[in-house]
């Protein structure tokens, strides 16, 4: 009973008291070292079963909670990443795998979105005021904002972007052998002549590289007649460019390669409620991502299906590892997209 009492009256005493309890007042009273407190708190460290639940229980008695902004200053990190986004439309199952990866690792992520690639510039300045201690790009960073990296001794993982000529990493999938293996399908299709591409913005390295590629492939296959035009990655733009491509055209193409699911999504409704046409009956439609929609039985979409899961790992991986060796030297990796077929293509 006395016992009892005892710790009945330590754990009003802390919390009549104005100060913070702090881990040292955690290690007193659980028997054990400040570094032993620590290594409780710090994910992965080794710590026996028996020590942990002493700290634990010494933790909810005395009502502590870890100073993430005191750690940061004895570590000399700030234990937060940024994730610099532009395409929203495909980027919410990224972030979400990337936030789950550094969840695991004890990483807390700041999300910076982009309307345009070309507003970047703008982001970076706020990146900075938070002392991030690495950051994960999807988008274009001139060869200055890249050096500004450098300067800074910041380390920079870039997601889906490629910099053949530029030491820096990355991580990306294969853009040009994704679009190829779409319009060697399309090809193949019977009674398919005509095309038309509705690329993603005019500043998308993403959308000039896929675009290229299909031109490169239709140009190797003879085909001459291609319409193209331009959306901004999202539904809305998909539906308004399936009216300029019939505008421009005086009819509609036989196929439609769209630069992205989301846009391609708009393009097959324009058509179906619209236009009262059947795809792929009347026109092939394709996209690109392999977003979870893609699977819908309302879309069934063909499309290259990103490993977004080796992805985001092998992101979150190379960047912790930098974030621990700033010497190492860039790594790039180029994962290979899987052609889902779906329905959405004549056979």
């Amino acid at each position: 009973m006395a016992a009892k009492q005892g710790k009945s009256t330590r754990q009003e005493n802390f919390a009549n008291s104005k100060r913070h309890v702090t881990s040292y007042d955690v290690a007193r009273h659980a028997g054990v070292s400040q570094s032993a407190v620590s290594r409780c708190f710090k994910p992965g460290a080794s710590v026996s079963k028996k020590m942990r639940q002493r700290v634990m229980d010494a933790v909810k008695e005395l009502g502590y909670q870890p100073n993430a902004i005191a750690r940061g200053l004895i570590t000399r990190r700030s234990n937060m990443v940024a994730v610099i986004v532009s395409n929203l439309n495909f980027y919410p199952e990224v972030v979400s795998e990337l936030s789950a990866r550094f969840t695991e690792r004890g990483v807390h992520v700041l999300l910076f979105t982009l309307d345009h690639e070309s507003d970047v510039s703008r982001t970076l300045d706020q990146v900075w005021q938070y002392q991030v201690d690495g950051v994960i790009v999807a988008a274009h960073l001139s060869d200055e904002e890249i050096q500004t990296f450098r300067e800074r001794d910041v380390p920079l993982v870039f997601y889906n972007r490629s910099y053949t000529d530029l030491p820096v990493s990355s991580v990306s999938c294969d853009q040009v052998e994704g679009e190829r293996m779409l319009v060697t399908l399309l090809a193949q299709a019977p009674e398919t002549q005509s095309f038309a591409i509705i690329s993603g913005p005019r500043d998308s390295v993403v959308s000039m590289q896929r675009t290229e590629s299909a031109l490169s492939r239709l140009r190797e296959l003879s085909v001459d007649d291609i319409t193209q035009t331009f959306g901004d990655y999202g539904y809305k733009s998909g539906r308004r460019a399936v009216q300029q491509i019939i505008e421009e055209r005086g009819s509609v193409p036989d196929a439609i390669i769209c630069a992205n699911d989301m846009m391609a999504f708009g393009c097959m409704d324009e058509l179906r409620f619209h236009l009262e046409l059947d795809v792929p009956g009347d026109v092939s439609v394709v996209g690109f991502d392999g977003v979870r929609a893609a699977g819908w039985s309302s879309f069934d979409l063909a499309t290259i299906q990103q490993p977004v899961e080796s992805m985001t790992e092998a992101a979150v991986s190379m960047l912790m590892d930098r974030v621990d060796n700033h010497d190492l030297p860039p790594e790039k990796r180029m994962f290979s997209g899987v052609l889902r077929e779906g329905s959405t293509v004549r056979s």
